[in-house]
């Protein structure tokens, strides 16, 4: 049993019969294609998930007291106090709630603006 792997894994590593098509390039097209898909998944996926995740950093380090935000809960709230890693947010009047920074998700415009726009 074991001569016959022995064998066998001998006679697959001797070079191809005369006659036979040649198979070298095959790599080499595998290869194009598996860097070809790569850069297809980066531009499309992974190159814009690292833009926007920048982008959400810098919005929170550049918060102050007084912005709307929406956490990535769904909580709409006014900043109140910033440390290193929490912010300190007002949802209701009297009511304030700690959040890690990163659980913010977006700023939102003030809500005075908002509501003039939907009263006219």
């Amino acid at each position: 049993m074991l001569y016959y792997y022995i064998l066998k894994s001998a006679t697959a590593m001797s070079p191809a019969p005369e006659g036979a098509p040649n198979s070298q390039g095959h790599v080499f097209i595998m290869l194009l294609f598996y860097a070809g898909l790569f850069a297809i998944f980066y531009f499309l996926l992974i190159r814009p998930q690292m833009k926007r995740n920048k982008d959400i950093g810098r919005m929170q380090d550049s918060l102050t007291k007084g912005d709307s935000i929406l956490t990535t809960g769904g909580i709409y709230a006014t900043v109140h106090k910033i440390k290193e890693d929490t912010v300190t947010l007002e949802i209701a009047e009297g009511v304030r709630i700690k959040v890690q920074k990163s659980a913010i998700s977006e700023k939102v415009k003030d809500s005075r603006e908002t509501n003039g726009k939907n009263s006219e």
